[in-house]
């Protein structure tokens, strides 16, 4: 069955960065597009950035182009969202999602942003 595995948040100051990472099982992982969401206090879930299968090609939302960069390791089965020059408004639960007939999340993984 298709599980998705998130780590690497925590909290840090403004200015700061993070590395997330999604480990995937359960489908065919090079040819599959992925993506992070997020999840403010409060707010409904959001697409953060998402990264097709061959190729790589990468497509982020406004509030974040320029400073996260979404990026996979075929090898490793495994997407990775770099977070830099973060945002108090950034602090969310961010989840790792896959399509595949329906979605599927990860367990999420908090990230704070706050001094």
């Amino acid at each position: 069955q298709v599980q998705l595995v998130e780590s690497g948040g925590g909290l840090v100051q403004p200015g700061g960065s993070l590395r997330l990472s999604c480990v995937a099982s359960g489908f065919t992982f090079i040819t599959t597009a992925m993506r992070w969401y997020r999840q403010p206090p409060g707010k409904e879930r959001e697409l953060v950035a998402s990264i097709t299968g061959v190729g790589g090609s990468p497509i982020y939302a406004g509030s974040v182009k320029g400073r996260f960069t979404i990026s996979r390791d075929n090898a490793k089965n495994t997407v990775y969202l770099q977070m830099s020059s973060l945002k108090p408004e950034d602090t969310a639960v961010y989840y790792c999602n896959v399509y595949g007939g329906r979605d599927y999340w990860g367990q999420g993984t908090q990230v704070t942003v706050s001094s």
